[in-house]
Formats: C-alpha cells, structure tokens, sequence
C-alpha cells in the first residue's frame, strides 16, 4: 500500500515533467530575459559593464507620447473587446439554442470560415474595402450618400473593423460553451412566472452567461491589444500601438532595453485584466477567492 502512494506521485511527475519543462524553456526563460534587459543599461552579450537601470520606465513616465501609446493600445483593446461581444452574443445564443443540427453546423462554419484565412489575407481584404477608393466608398458615392470619401484607412475606427472581425469568433465560441450549458428551463420557469422573453432573459439568461462574458472579452482583449499586423496594415505608423512602437525599437533604432521593458508593460496590461477577471467572477459566483 505504502509502495503504491510513494509510486504514484513519481508517476505523476514524470508525466508533468515534459511539459513543465517545455512551459519553462518557452514562456519563464523568455520572460525572465526580458524582464532583465529592460532594467538593465545594455545587452550583456555585447557591453563589457552593465548596470542596473530604471531609466527605461522612467522614460516612459516623463514622456507624454509613451502614455499617449500605451492609452490607445488599451482603448482599441476595448473597443474591439465590447464591439466583438455586441456582434459574438447574440451570434453565440443563437447557436446554442438553435435545435436543427444543420443549421448548428452552418452557424458554426461561419464562424470558423474567417479563421481558416490568415490574418494577413484578411486584413488586407479590408484595406481593398476601407481604403478611399475602396468597395465602401465608392458604393457610399455612387449611391449619393457622400461627396467625398470617408477617411476609414489609417484611423482607429479601420483598425477596430478589422480586429473585430478576426476575434470575434474567440468571443463567440466561448460564449457559446457557456450559454449551451445554461438549462432553458430555467427561462421556461420564469416566463411561466409571468415574465416576458426580454426580462427572463435579462434576469435568467444573462447573469449565468457572465463567466462566458468576461472570459471570452478577457481573450479578446489580449488578443487585441498585442496585435501587430492588422493594427500596422490598416493604422500605418499614423496610429501607434505598443506592439509597433516595440518592433520599431527593436528594427530602427536597436534599442533592445528599451523594447524590453514597453514588453513588460504589455503584459503587465494583461496580467492586470487576469486578476481583474478572476476578482469578478469571483464575485459572480459568490466567492470572494478562487480556489
């Protein structure tokens, strides 16, 4: 008895062991490099003496274009993240609630379509849409609508289209797992109760579905936020985001330390969304802490 619990966890370790290896040489290594170069005064390798530094971050805080970048990165973060869960939740209770099979399997071809053409591809359908003389604008013209072109490429409302459009089916595969999951019984009961469709939904429907909610704009903020090549495509350098402004430090100017600690700061960003997110449903559920 005593040799089969002294096994088991051996067993277990070792059946760990690959993955946490893998989980340390590709996610800890490269994040710990990173967080040492950002506060250090140059890269080890090649500088004879280095020193430790907070010059990096204290650049980001006396300059206003720094803080500038960081709060346009966060705020085409949540504009895509509230606009994806507009269009994603009523797309994702359709589907779960939807009984044919084959319209379950249509409605979920449509949104994986997108997803098996690459980001590049699409974004760059886009541009051909966006741009002045583009499939948008000159329908808009032809039909008398505007005199002029809408200025929709190179501006935050281009770069917001086209991320949306990439991650909303983040958002509504998550949001889909989660609804399925809700007993329309529940609905049932409350609109035999007296409730209209509109408020069992709103008091039964809605609430369950929260964890669904914030995981699924959770994902699609990170996502967004470090986006790199819809945001440079569609914005051009004229809309600096966090992940630009990193590849122009480290490309142009080879300033390694520099790119480092604006990394930090991105997933600082993200890090912060996570406990934010754990904190609120924690208070969905309930709980105060999740276990």
């Amino acid at each position: 008895m005593s040799s089969a619990t002294t096994q088991r966890p051996n067993g277990l370790a070792l059946f760990i062991l690959p993955s946490a290896l893998l989980f340390a040489l590709f996610f800890f290594l490269p994040i710990g490099l990173m967080a040492l170069m950002s506060v250090l005064t140059g890269n080890p390798v090649v500088a004879p003496k280095v020193a430790f530094t907070t010059r990096h971050y204290a650049r980001m805080i006396d300059d206003p274009f720094y803080l500038e970048v960081i709060w346009t990165t966060i705020r085409i973060g949540l504009v895509t993240t509230l606009v994806a869960l507009a269009i994603g939740y009523p797309l994702a209770h359709w589907m779960a609630r939807i009984k044919s099979r084959t319209g379950h399997a249509l409605l979920l071809m449509a949104v994986l379509a997108p997803m098996l053409t690459g980001i590049v591809v699409r974004t760059f359908a886009w541009m051909t849409l966006l741009s002045d003389k583009g499939v948008v604008n000159q329908t808009l013209m032809s039909l008398g609508v505007i005199s002029q072109p809408l200025k929709l490429m190179y501006t935050e409302t281009g770069i917001v289209v086209g991320l949306v459009h990439i991650y909303v089916p983040f958002m509504v595969l998550t949001l889909t797992g989660v609804i399925g999951r809700i007993d329309e019984r529940l609905e049932q009961a409350a609109e035999n109760l007296g409730a209209s469709p509109l408020r069992a939904f709103l008091e039964v429907t809605l609430p369950l579905s929260l964890p669904g909610i914030l995981a699924g704009s959770l994902l699609v903020f990170a996502l967004a936020i470090s986006a790199y090549v819809t945001p440079i495509l569609l914005g051009g350098f004229q809309i600096m985001t966090l992940p630009i402004l990193i590849y122009q430090q480290i490309s142009a100017n080879f300033n390694v330390g520099f790119a480092a600690a604006l990394g930090i700061i991105l997933l600082m960003i993200s890090l912060g969304l996570v406990v934010a997110y754990n904190r609120a449903l924690g208070l969905v559920s309930g709980q105060r802490e999740l276990q």
